[in-house]
């Protein structure tokens, strides 16, 4: 299935991939709001739909994101700066729900980063599990070079990723982080040639989507808590998320696909 909600965003789902790709590349994608309410809205859907057992954000053209669009802060900047200024805070407040969502989809949420992967984009690769990016990707958050702090949840999820000096250096230089640089500090997962992104993320995708998902979601739960939880809570934790799996009929197809020396067929229940 195919859907192109919008000029701005276009949804898929094929063979368990919920697939959202982003859809402005002559504004270098940059984030509309438009664009936000789908985000947020689809990922919901995502999030609800059995059918739906793993997640792939991508673009078109030849940037990921280039952040928010300016021009239109611009032009309400000049309009009403202190209006702009008093609703900034509620919209920021509303688009923090996309990022809980993302963070919290108990299911696992690929995202495949070309070009210019910058604010925002770089926040959605930052809480997403797994990232593959291009060789040509440039990372970057640029909120120091208009005079703002970061926001969308990075200032949580960076310093997990690359540790508190490094995350400083991200927020407080705003410098252009490479592909090699994104993949050696934990950013990105795998690096590949550009031609070949968009295969190579559909291919992690669906062998996620063909595993067990409630132990995919329990597991990412677990690492996800991990630093926020004391040594005897989360072994409790463990206890109770490997307990629920074991009444899963994965868990039965799994034991009963080793014992007979064969793949087995998860079904994500």
């Amino acid at each position: 299935m195919s859907q192109a909600r919008s000029d701005h965003v276009i949804v898929e789902i094929v063979d368990g991939i919920g697939h959202i790709r982003l859809n402005r590349p002559d504004a270098r994608n940059a984030l509309s709001p438009e664009m936000k309410d789908l985000l947020t809205r689809t990922t919901l859907e995502f999030e609800r739909d059995p059918q739906v057992r793993a997640v792939l954000i991508s673009a078109v053209g030849d940037d990921f994101m280039v952040g928010a669009d300016l021009k239109r802060f611009k032009a309400e900047l000049d309009h009403d700066q202190a209006e702009h200024a008093l609703l900034f805070e509620q919209r920021v407040v509303k688009f923090n729900h996309y990022f809980n969502l993302l963070h919290r989809m108990p299911k696992p949420v690929i995202l495949a980063a070309q070009g210019h992967t910058v604010g925002v984009g770089f926040c959605m690769a930052s809480v997403v599990d797994f990232v593959i990016a291009a060789d040509d990707v440039k990372f970057m958050l640029a909120y120091r070079h208009i005079a703002l702090s970061p926001d969308a949840g990075i200032t949580w999820a960076l310093p997990r990723l690359v540790g508190e000096r490094r995350a400083k250096e991200i927020v407080m230089f705003g410098e252009t982080i490479d592909a090699q640089k994104a993949l050696d500090w934990g950013i990105a997962n795998w690096v590949v040639p550009k031609a070949e992104l968009q295969e190579r993320a559909l291919a992690i995708a669906a062998r996620l989507a063909r595993g067990p998902t409630m132990a995919l979601a329990r597991g990412k739960k677990l690492v996800g808590e991990a630093f926020d939880t004391g040594w005897d809570a989360q072994l409790n934790r463990e206890a109770e998320y490997i307990s629920e799996c074991v009444g899963s009929a994965d868990h039965l197809e799994g034991v009963t696909a080793f014992l007979e020396k064969r793949k087995p067929a998860f079904k994500g229940r």
